[in-house]
């Protein structure tokens, strides 16, 4: 067999045109199905030959074994020295594994499940005894992107509530996204959820603040006003009793759920709220389905462990540092930024798990936008710009057919719209791979050199019989996957993030000086000296 190394160098030399031409079946020999997924990796840059290395590269670094340390209750995060145990989130009640993590597991649940009932039936009331209409979560990375991501996503599946209940979200530390919203908002029938892991982030505890003194001050300093208007989601039980969040209030996770894994969790109530008990379940059992086809399909028909090792190849073999995320479909808004956060502060690692540096290239850059908006944008770059980028296509076949919606003589013009957005994904992935060699003889004949296209930039097509709780579960915990089988060959720890807790220590250490309360900046730089000295000088002069 020939390493990856000399095959990377033969294929660079290869157009993927010549790979379609050279095979008419490369299509089936190059796609997978699962459960209403289709994984379409045909227009990647490799060979039967690539995967067959590809599947020997997961078996010289022991996947299966990584694999069957992360589905236990084993610390696979070992600079923290926990579990990693996410999946455990979706696992079914009847499940007979970690008997005494799922009863946990689903005993929060039932108490998430319990007041999302509450509110949708209008039982839930603010301190002058009106039904609550808004819902604002209070959170930051993991605890927002997440939710925001998946209620944005599963719009259509909005379930009816005594009184139309509206969700909003809040994450800037500034205060830019607040001020904006306290404006529009009734304080007698708003609650807040605020949604910390540690109930310590500075960034979401200023924003609790603010809404409190907000509360307090249009209904009265009382133990009724905090009861009746907070939620907290954290692991931390004293720190959300000393705040003042009630019991009853009071909804856990665990320190083995890593923020950005953890919408599977009661950080996922306003998921709950948004597509109900049954529509957050249906979410959960399509994740783990996926974890189940990812713990028992072999390589080849393992769609995480596919779009893992294709990642590997482009990063580590066809030299791609770049990798945009294109769904076309405007509920997937934020699914890009979602896997930015999800790729990136899990991979972003250049150490190993022996504490060596590595010697090769980890987490590329993941970026995207939904493809309509990308296409009059940074499509120029993609299309006869002079980087390398990989990219992934995601769309579903069906839309505005269901049954539960009612469009009446709207409905053809939607479907309409729908088809221009697929036939524009299909023809962009196409753009992409072949250039002018998609274009006719016609079009080539006397094309000026500035309307040509390089072509040869791979990419994948995932498309999903049509968008839902369950799909998006499936989704979700496909890319969670990916994720975890690259850190397996990268030799890293994709559960921890200490590049992200450095910054917000300095940032304490900086804010008591902006404060006014202290005056030592002897031990920073020039640079962020200068820097303060402007803010104070325009703050306080």
């Amino acid at each position: 067999m020939k390493t990856l190394k000399e095959l990377a160098e033969q294929l660079k030399r290869v157009d993927l045109s010549a790979l379609f031409i050279n095979d008419l079946t490369r299509f089936d020999a190059f796609s997978r199905t699962f459960d209403g997924l289709l994984l379409d990796f045909s227009k990647q840059r490799l060979t039967l030959e690539v995967l067959d290395a590809l599947e020997a590269l997961t078996v010289q670094h022991d996947l299966q074994k990584w694999m069957a340390q992360l589905f236990s209750d084993q610390p696979i995060n070992e600079t923290e020295q926990r579990a990693a145990m996410h999946w455990a989130l979706r696992v079914p009640h009847d499940d007979t594994k970690l008997p005494h993590i799922n009863e946990a597991v689903h005993a929060q649940l039932e108490r998430m499940s319990a007041l999302v009932n509450k509110i949708h039936a209008g039982q839930c009331r603010g301190a002058t005894g009106e039904v609550i209409t808004d819902v604002v979560n209070i959170g930051v990375g993991g605890s927002d992107l997440g939710p925001l991501m998946v209620t944005h996503a599963l719009s259509d599946f909005k379930v009816p509530t005594a009184k139309p209940l509206n969700m909003h979200f809040v994450s800037t530390m500034d205060g830019s996204q607040l001020s904006a919203l306290l404006h529009q908002l009734r304080p007698e029938t708003t609650l807040f959820i605020i949604s910390s892991k540690s109930f310590g982030t500075i960034d979401t505890l200023s924003n609790a603040q603010t809404v409190r003194v907000w509360l307090e001050k249009a209904l009265g300093h009382s133990e009724q006003v905090l009861k009746n208007h907070f939620v907290g989601v954290s692991t931390n039980v004293d720190k959300m009793t000393a705040w003042g969040i009630h019991p009853d209030h009071q909804l856990l996770l665990w320190d083995w759920v890593g923020g950005r894994y953890s919408l599977w969790s009661c950080i996922g109530l306003p998921i709950a709220l948004t597509i109900g008990v049954a529509g957050f379940q249906a979410l959960l059992a399509g994740a783990h389905a996926m974890d189940e086809h990812f713990k028992t399909a072999s390589f080849k028909e393992n769609l995480p462990m596919l779009l893992a090792m294709i990642g590997i190849w482009n990063a580590n073999h066809l030299n791609i540092q770049t990798h945009a995320v294109l769904p076309y479909d405007g509920r997937l808004k934020y699914f890009a930024a979602y896997l930015q956060q999800l790729e990136m502060e899990s991979n972003g690692k250049s150490v190993q798990r022996n504490g060596e540096d590595v010697a090769w290239s980890t987490c590329p850059i993941v970026w995207g936008e939904v493809g309509p908006n990308a296409q009059h944008a940074f499509y120029q770059l993609l299309h006869q710009g002079t980087h390398a980028v990989s990219c992934d296509f995601i769309a579903p076949i069906e839309r505005y057919t269901a049954k539960q919606f009612t469009y009446a003589e709207n409905e053809s013009a939607l479907i309409e719209q729908h088809h221009l957005a697929l036939a524009n994904c299909l023809a962009q992935s196409r753009l992409l791979a072949f250039g002018s060699q998609s274009l006719s003889q016609a079009e080539l004949a006397n094309l000026p050199k500035y309307q040509h296209y390089a072509g040869n930039q791979p990419s994948s097509t995932l498309l999903m019989d049509e968008l839902n709780p369950r799909t998006l579960g499936m989704l979700i915990a496909l890319y969670e996957h990916k994720v975890f089988v690259q850190s397996v060959i990268w030799r890293i720890n994709p559960f921890d993030q200490w590049g992200v807790e450095k910054g917000k220590a300095i940032a304490n250490q900086i804010l008591p000086i902006l404060a006014g309360q202290s005056l030592d900046s002897a031990d920073l730089d020039g640079s962020t000296q200068g820097l303060l000295q402007r803010l104070m000088d325009k703050n306080y002069g």
